[in-house]
C-alpha cells in the first residue's frame, strides 16, 4: 500500500471512483481511444487491490484533478523491480502549476519505498506540451516501441 502523501498527492480513495473515471475518460479523449467499460471497470478493481498503484492530485477543496498510474514488474537489467508510470493526466484547469511534475515525483517516491527502480513511461511522440516537462525532469534514452501487427 502507497503511504505516500504530500503536496495533495495521495493514493487514490474507494469513494473517488466517478471522478476518477471522469479524469480516465477525458484521459482516453486526449490520446484519441474509447476502451471498453469492461476495461475500465478492470482497471479501477485492479487500482483498489494493488495490482496497478495509483495515485491522485487533489485540489485546496480536495477535489480530484489528476491522476497517476504505475507498476512494478521484473527487470532483466536490474535484481530491482521496474517501475512502469504508465498513465498521466492533469484536467486541463489544473496544467501548468506544477501538478504532473508532483505525481511523477510521488511516483518516484513510491519505487523508492518499494525498493524499484526510478520510473520510466511513454508519451507520443506529438504530445510536446507533456514532453516539455519529460524533458526536464527525465531523460530520452531514444528507444523506439513497436507492437506487434495483429491484422
Amino acid at each position: 500500500m502507497i503511504s505516500i502523501v504530500s503536496n495533495g498527492i495521495g493514493p487514490l480513495r474507494p469513494g473517488e471512483h466517478a471522478r476518477w473515471e471522469e479524469l480516465w475518460i477525458a484521459y482516453q479523449v486526449f490520446y484519441g481511444v474509447r476502451l471498453s467499460a469492461a476495461v475500465t471497470d478492470a482497471t479501477w478493481a485492479r487500482l483498489q487491490d494493488g495490482r496497478i498503484r495509483g495515485l491522485g492530485a487533489r485540489d485546496a477543496g480536495d477535489r480530484l484533478v489528476g491522476m497517476v498510474h504505475f507498476l512494478y514488474h521484473e527487470d532483466t537489467w536490474s535484481t530491482a523491480p521496474a517501475c512502469y508510470l504508465q498513465d498521466l493526466y492533469v484536467e486541463p484547469s489544473a496544467r501548468g502549476k506544477g501538478v504532473a511534475e508532483r505525481l511523477i515525483a510521488a511516483t518516484a517516491d513510491a519505487a523508492r519505498e518499494a525498493g524499484a527502480n526510478p520510473p520510466y513511461w511513454l508519451t507520443h511522440e506529438s504530445n510536446s506540451t507533456a514532453r516539455r516537462l519529460y524533458e526536464r525532469v527525465g531523460i530520452n534514452h531514444g528507444f523506439i516501441q513497436y507492437n506487434l501487427r495483429t491484422n
